[in-house]
């Protein structure tokens, strides 16, 4: 009988864990990933789950199809890297399950639009952080010293407001709970200043024009965060997800400029929720009500149609 994967859902369902006869998964907050040897070398299988996290927990209610759209949006920025007049090199190989390779006895429907196999990269240990807008942590840290990340910047900035040019502020990538900013400075004494400052240029260039796209289609991109790598061979290669709502602060253009950060095209209906209830964010976080985990399906399908000007395959507006 052929293996089925050891999953907690089917194809027509959230899709929270997988199991698959490759080995141990790495499982992050989000993807699992396993590894894969082949002939023309180290790759990894990168599968998006439905699974969602606020406040450094894994929440036990998954929001349906939400791995479909981190897939692919980022599916749909790497391709737009590599048609640049100034190519950005990538980790994505497919997005094609049926093309990746995979054992015959693995069942590959609850694997379909949400999985990418990739370059297995080295990957350089901090986040490649860009903001562009007044919001989140820079925001409290602004109003506190008129300082982001221990950038200085202009006084009278509004919440939400644009800065007068991007900025890069790199944080160390934390195993558990909440990732460090750092100064660029402690990027350099760690990498050496060839490296990162590579690494800063290339991420507010890849911003810079991620930004403009994202206008063009009413769509702020307030900040984000990169990840970078190096191959078996050296090249520096732009890994992980890019430019997605788990990894970027997007929002509705329209409602930019108004004195007040807008509501973002992410999870922000759950952590609201979260906020709001009795939850002490020390012991395991509640069961989300169905209101929510619609209200928050409904915001990543939103901004991926406004994005790539088209749903994940085979998903529709109803749960």
């Amino acid at each position: 009988m052929a293996y089925k994967t050891d999953m907690t859902s089917t194809a027509s369902e959230p899709l929270q864990e997988t199991n698959l006869p490759l080995g141990p998964p790495l499982r992050g907050k989000v993807r699992d990933c396993y590894r894969l040897d082949t002939p023309a070398g180290p790759r990894l299988l990168i599968i998006s789950t439905d699974r969602i996290s606020a406040f450094d927990w894994v929440l036990p209610t998954p929001i349906p199809d939400k791995g479909k759209v981190l897939t692919t949006v980022s599916a749909f920025w790497f391709n737009w890297l590599a048609e640049l007049p100034k190519p950005v090199s990538h980790h994505l190989l497919t997005t094609d399950v049926s093309a990746m390779g995979l054992p015959p006895e693995i069942d590959q429907e609850p694997l379909r639009g949400r999985s990418m196999l990739v370059t297995a990269a080295t990957v350089v240990p901090f986040e490649c952080v860009v903001r562009g807008y007044l919001a989140g942590s820079g925001l409290a840290e602004y109003q506190a010293s008129g300082t982001v990340c221990g950038v200085p910047l202009p006084a009278g900035l509004a919440p939400g407001d644009r800065l007068p040019e991007p900025i890069f502020t790199p944080a160390t990538k934390a195993t558990e709970g909440h990732d460090e900013n750092v100064p660029f400075e402690t990027m350099v004494a760690a990498l050496g200043e060839t490296q990162a400052t590579v690494l800063r240029d290339r991420s507010l260039a890849v911003y810079t024009a991620a930004a403009a796209v994202a206008a063009e289609r009413g769509i702020v991109l307030a900040d984000t965060k990169f990840e970078w790598g190096h191959d078996a061979a050296g090249e520096l290669l732009l890994v992980d997800e890019v430019l997605t709502p788990d990894s970027s602060r997007f929002w509705p253009a329209e409602a930019v400029g108004k004195g007040q950060v807008p509501d973002s095209f992410d999870k922000q209906f759950v952590r609201d929720y979260l906020a709001s209830c009795a939850w002490d964010r020390a012991s395991p976080p509640p069961a989300l009500p169905p209101e929510i985990v619609s209200g928050t399906r409904s915001k990543y399908l939103e901004v991926c149609r406004r994005l790539t000007g088209c749903l994940p395959a085979g998903v529709c507006e109803s749960v």
